[in-house]
């Protein structure tokens, strides 16, 4: 049996009562008591917080692991480090490894080999919405849902054909599953590298639209409408694109959105000087857009924030910015960008931990995500308040490709508890 473990002293992070109290909290594998916590069994841990924050264990909704098949990116152990270190106590990889993930046994071999050599980090397989991720055949989205996949996605690829997706999401509303569609339109963005607007022109590069994505996300909440399914517009970008998510949201439609965390606190200026560790797919927009979903975090029309891990080797991204790759880790960065914004009182320290952890459960319906009783003790003890200058060669991800190299950051954890161990540090 796991040992007792009573933290006090702290403050205590409730994402469902959206509020931050000052008390203590007890487990073992599982909460315990928390709040006004005065004993613990003999022979407990004692640990005192000194007024350090609480949370549940961050749930990242949007991690690519290279293996299997690009091993040399990103593996389950490297994964599982830095997400640890990064207060990610559970994380859900993309399809598109070698091979896809669009069939029941590959689900099954990724939670299997996953809790294996992760180090204790939960990782859950968001399965192929296609097979091979082509855009063109379904996959037995029934089957890959009872072998645990957490929802069902065509990763960076999105599906240009509107009867296929409606399909999907017609088939996958019978099981409840939930959807998650990257609205971009690739004849709009083909070629693109950054967002389109005067910085691109005076760089002479080629961008990419903000109608690219608001183009395609009305399509797909409309398709979401009629069939009834839930949908999850990924890593949404623009401005423009919130209107029609607010419109279809109060018509009650099941949609939601994410944001990757580096297009709340970055904009299209990080990338000017061409800087390629700061290109991503999709791209940085402008200081409008930024502050727009800034705002729709705080109003909790945007439902979560992920990582975008998306592990580059150097030589990937060492290169002229038309040719190097897209993309960005993200695992050990999640949580101290994101706090840039209850720092500058952009959005409550309570919403802002909610859009990283009881959303994201809800969504897949976890039991993690939660300081309460009888819930999962995944659990972060975080000192908000520390300063540090980001240095990416000690990122414990296998690729250190961060656009926050050499930033100042604010916000550590300082311990990570899985089903009550640590697991960080080590």
């Amino acid at each position: 049996m796991t040992k007792p473990t009573l933290i006090r002293n702290a403050k205590l992070i409730d994402p469902a009562k959206n509020k931050v109290e000052t008390g203590a909290i007890l487990f073992t594998d599982k909460i315990l008591d928390v709040g006004a916590v005065t004993s613990a069994p003999d022979g407990a841990e004692i640990i005192d917080a000194d007024g350090a924050h609480v949370s549940p264990g961050l749930i990242d909704m949007r991690v690519t692991i290279g293996e299997p098949g690009a091993e040399h990116k990103e593996t389950f152990k490297s994964a599982g480090r830095a997400a640890a270190a990064g207060g990610v106590t559970t994380m859900v990889m993309m399809p598109h490894t070698t091979p896809v993930l669009d069939d029941q046994s590959l689900i099954d071999f990724v939670l299997r080999r996953g809790v294996d050599r992760s180090g204790g980090v939960h990782i859950l397989p968001a399965a192929a919405l296609t097979k091979h991720l082509d855009g063109e055949l379904m996959t037995e989205i029934g089957l890959m849902a009872e072998a645990g996949a957490a929802y069902f996605t065509n990763g960076d690829k999105p599906i240009t054909s509107s009867r296929v997706l409606r399909r999907a999401l017609s088939y996958a509303s019978a099981f409840d599953a939930l959807i998650a569609h990257r609205p971009e339109d690739p004849y709009l963005a083909e070629g693109g590298v950054m967002h389109e607007g005067e910085l691109a022109a005076r760089l002479g590069l080629p961008g990419i639209p903000a109608a690219a994505e608001s183009i395609m996300a009305e399509r797909d909440l409309t398709l979401a409408e009629i069939t009834g399914g839930r949908l999850l517009l990924d890593m949404l970008s623009a401005a423009r694109t919130l209107p029609a998510l607010k419109r279809a949201k109060e018509r009650g439609v099941k949609a939601f959105a994410s944001v990757n965390v580096h297009h709340l606190v970055l904009n299209e200026q990080d990338v000017d000087g061409y800087r390629s560790f700061a290109k991503l797919s999709p791209p940085l927009r402008s200081e409008d857009d930024r502050r727009a979903l800034v705002q729709a975090v705080a109003d909790g029309l945007i439902d979560v924030i992920v990582s975008g891990h998306d592990p580059q080797q150097a030589e990937d991204k060492r290169l002229p910015f038309e040719e190097a790759a897209f993309g960005a880790v993200g695992l050990e960065t999640l949580l101290p960008a994101a706090l840039t914004l209850a720092h500058n009182e952009d959005v409550a320290l309570p919403a802002l931990i909610r859009a990283m952890t009881l959303k994201p459960a809800e969504l897949m319906k976890l039991p993690q995500g939660r300081l309460t009783k009888g819930a999962p003790a995944d659990i972060i003890l975080i000192d908000i308040g520390t300063p540090f200058r980001l240095d990416s060669d000690k990122l414990k991800s296998k690729s250190n490709n961060s656009p926050f190299d050499e930033k100042l950051l604010q916000g550590a954890v300082k311990r990570t508890f899985i089903s009550g161990k640590t697991i960080f540090p080590a």
